[in-house]
């Protein structure tokens, strides 16, 4: 993720979560965040609930200063199972301010339907109408009669499925267009096939693929058979990343 933000332009400092939570005020003077997949703490408990609760503890109002200052945020499999649990997402209702507390949890990744860790590329479609800053443009970038397995990131987890408290809550995100990324093949059970979720400012947002793991187009799985005109453009997990620079610009 690192190297992501760096490709794109942007001077990224990887922080522990121990250093920030003796020195939270750290987090002031970034322009822009991540969270990380991987497996927090060993995942233990459940996926993503001790790095959570760590930073709901020591981070939450610092957090919750940045993301009413508008600084964009992306979490990637663990880092979506963190935010999501930590309160980040799916952030307020349009119109409505960040809370003084930790909200209370709408939304979770469950176990894979299959009750298997899954560890693959999968197909993804981006919505159009969605203000996530990181997905912008990339419906129109590619041509998906042309290339459709252009539209691919890659996943590894057990716990992907997405799942929120009420069906009120899962039309809510599908008015407001806050489900910004969505499955061609809902292998892992999600509802509404979602993949990926912003808030409603579209600058905070997560997903269970991996788009820091599909920069240079030779990720891909077949690379070589993808048309040389589309290989001239960014790959789809490049462009997140740089759309999240140009927004801080």
């Amino acid at each position: 993720m690192c190297r992501a933000f760096e490709l794109a332009g942007a001077r990224p400092e990887l922080v522990h979560i121990d250093s920030l939570a003796r020195s939270p005020q750290k987090l002031r003077d970034a322009q822009l965040m991540g969270f990380p997949g991987g497996f927090s703490y060993g995942d233990d408990i459940a996926s993503g609930r001790i790095m959570a609760m760590r930073l709901g503890e020591t981070l939450w109002p610092e957090l919750r200063d940045a993301a009413a200052r508008g600084v964009p945020m992306i979490g990637a499999c663990n880092g979506f199972q963190v935010m999501v649990q930590v309160g980040l997402l799916p952030g307020p209702r349009p119109g409505e301010s960040w809370p003084q507390q930790r909200p209370v949890q709408t939304a979770a990744l469950a176990e894979n339907i299959a009750a298997r860790f899954v560890d693959r590329w999968v197909g993804f479609e981006v919505n159009p109408a969605s203000p996530c800053i990181w997905t912008r443009g990339i419906a129109e970038a590619y041509d998906p009669s042309d290339q459709p397995d252009v539209m691919q990131l890659p996943v590894a987890h057990g716990e992907g499925r997405f799942t929120v408290d009420s069906a009120d809550r899962l039309a809510e995100l599908g008015r407001t267009g806050q489900i910004a990324v969505t499955y061609t093949d809902n292998y892992n059970g999600s509802e509404g096939g979602i993949a990926g979720v912003c808030d409603a400012t579209g600058r905070i947002f997560a997903l269970m693929p991996h788009p820091e793991r599909y920069l240079e187009w030779n990720r891909h799985p077949y690379w070589t058979r993808l048309d040389d005109r589309v290989k001239k453009l960014p790959t789809p997990g490049m462009l997140m990343f740089r759309n999240a620079v140009a927004a801080v610009r």
